[in-house]
């Protein structure tokens, strides 16, 4: 029943959701005013076939990322997505969890920021939500899945990074890094996705278990920032990392000053992306 009931309250859900709200064009001739599911797809990254089965009550136990990627993908407040939760057998994460709960007012202000390159990460560095400008200027991260979201796990691995680095800036960004999660992981001690993270890199980089090692804590800071895209070029950047009172989030903002060659060459970029993603790339 309560399968059912899942796929019953995401299809409502779905169907009270404008293609407007989600920042997604509008074309063609629409039968129902809401989000089709290859759009609720794309919002969350989930595949149709599997939101198809979930709605039709042939998908059972989904998970915790599934139901906060739909939950976010719907827009829904904080009671309907406890219910969500709920629906799908599961529990709502606890305040003792990291949350990867996107507040309405961070929503708003993505939604506002559809020209720069924006990127939503919770507390222990796992991306939430990235617009096109960010997909286009680091390279489009809706293929991404389980550690590979996490940009810890990716700086420490190696994987698919387009920042340039000096062997002393990088040295000293990866031991800010662990010193972040060193941060997290004291605030949140009993959440165990966390904990999976911190045993998956101290088995698989020796740099990380050497800095983990210090016992360090810190914050990950704004930094200028060179990207080397594959079109491009070179672009130099200010990279901003914002928070929200009351909230874990980290909004990473990308920016150039105006009038100079880093500005023309990021909004080249932009231009580029825009072309071949047709909305934002969510990915859950």
């Amino acid at each position: 029943m309560a399968t059912t009931q899942f796929g019953e309250a995401v299809r409502r859900w779905r169907d009270r959701v404008s293609p407007q709200d989600a920042g997604l064009p509008v074309g063609g001739h629409r039968r129902a005013p809401g989000l089709r599911r290859e759009e609720l797809a794309l919002l969350a990254g989930i595949s149709v076939d599997y939101i198809t089965r979930l709605e039709q009550g042939r998908a059972v136990n989904p998970s915790e990322q599934i139901i906060e990627a739909l939950a976010r993908a719907l827009r829904l407040s904080d009671a309907e997505r406890a219910l969500l939760f709920r629906l799908g057998g599961l529990q709502p994460p606890g305040p003792e969890r990291v949350s990867a709960r996107i507040t309405p007012s961070v929503q708003r202000l993505l939604d506002r920021m559809t020209g720069t390159p924006v990127a939503v990460f919770d507390a222990a560095w796992t991306l939430l939500v990235a617009n096109p400008p960010y997909a286009a200027l680091m390279g489009d991260p809706s293929g991404w899945r389980g550690l590979e979201r996490n940009a810890v796990w990716r700086n420490f691995l190696g994987l698919n990074n387009r920042v340039r680095h000096t062997p002393g800036s990088r040295a000293a960004f990866l031991s800010a890094m662990a010193a972040d999660l060193r941060s997290v992981a004291a605030t949140y001690p009993n959440d165990p996705r966390l904990k999976q993270l911190v045993s998956a890199l101290l088995e698989s980089s020796e740099t990380f278990a050497e800095l983990w090692s210090t016992g360090g804590t810190g914050v990950h800071e704004t930094a200028r920032k060179t990207i080397r895209h594959p079109y491009v070029g070179d672009v130099t950047l200010d990279c901003d990392v914002l928070t929200v009172a009351g909230s874990d989030l980290h909004i990473m903002v990308y920016s150039a000053e105006p009038g100079t060659g880093d500005a023309e060459r990021l909004a080249l970029i932009t231009a580029l992306g825009t072309q071949s993603l047709d909305t934002r790339s969510l990915v859950g």
